[in-house]
């Protein structure tokens, strides 16, 4: 029984991102013929946060500032619970480790914590599907394999981490894995979009759980489609409906990344028999 814990931070916003990675969890079990099971923790509202039972952690996106919520109960739930992990990963004595992906505003909160950049607002709001850069060292780490060079992801945010401190990187052993794409007519930084924090611990700053055909259907409801078009037009509006239907643009990274982190922490916690 492989068992895993979703920490739920979207604070009761209605999303996508938690059936997305309902379904990917249950396709990749059923894909391995695995028995998993999964528990859900509502961080923000109930600062609710797993114990340590779990083999394998995925922290969600969610709203709002990933700075606002310095000092409140829920976030010091939450890096008590991260802390947790650390040791328990740290300790030579524990054979299985915990496995950690960190979603959007997850990841957000962990470059944060570990100072490894920036953490500021954009100066608009990435929606959309864009293309992702992949750096030397994304390009052999096995959380990409089977990945392009450039993939495209579901992005949306407002805020980003930009700025790399190589420094502190370096000190904690994290990699870059990807990052924004190029945009040289602005004079903007990219974001760093993928870290490999540790062995154990990843993220990105986009959605890889996202679901091409589910996301398509939710974006051509007719609330969703006049929300978007609103905002941010309805040129954009079409060119999301376009992407998502590519099979080689989020229908890959979706049966590629997340399952590629599920499989590398099943792997490295199944023991070989003789």
């Amino acid at each position: 029984m492989i068992r895993v814990a979703i920490l739920d931070l979207y604070e009761g916003h209605a999303n996508q991102g938690m059936r997305c990675i309902r379904e990917i969890l249950n396709q990749w079990s059923e894909f391995h013929s695995l028995e998993l099971e999964w528990d859900e923790f509502d961080v923000r509202q109930h600062c609710q946060v797993p114990d340590m039972s779990y083999d394998i952690y995925i922290s969600s996106g969610g709203p709002g500032s990933p700075l606002e919520s310095i000092g409140s109960d829920w976030e010091a739930a939450y890096f008590n619970w991260f802390s947790a992990v650390e040791k328990w990963n740290a300790n030579p004595s524990k054979p299985n480790k915990k496995f950690v992906f960190f979603i959007c505003h997850s990841f957000q909160l962990i470059c944060r914590h570990y100072g490894v950049g920036t953490v500021a607002k954009r100066k608009s709001t990435a929606f959309g599907v864009f293309p992702v850069h992949v750096l030397k060292e994304g390009q052999v780490d096995p959380l990409f394999k089977g990945l392009k060079d450039p993939f495209y992801v579901v992005d949306s945010r407002d805020w980003q981490v930009i700025d790399p401190n190589w420094n502190r990187l370096d000190q904690l052993g994290a990699e870059v894995l990807c990052i924004e794409k190029y945009r040289p007519h602005v004079p903007y930084l990219q974001a760093m979009m993928g870290i490999r924090f540790n062995k154990y611990m990843m993220g990105t700053q986009f959605h890889p759980e996202a679901d091409a055909i589910g996301m398509s259907m939710y974006l051509q409801t007719e609330e969703k489609k006049k929300i978007v078009i609103e905002t941010h037009g309805e040129e954009k509006w079409k060119s999301m409906i376009e992407q998502l239907n590519d099979p080689d643009k989020i229908m890959w990274t979706y049966a590629h990344l997340l399952p590629n982190f599920l499989d590398l922490a099943v792997k490295h916690n199944t023991v070989p028999t003789t």
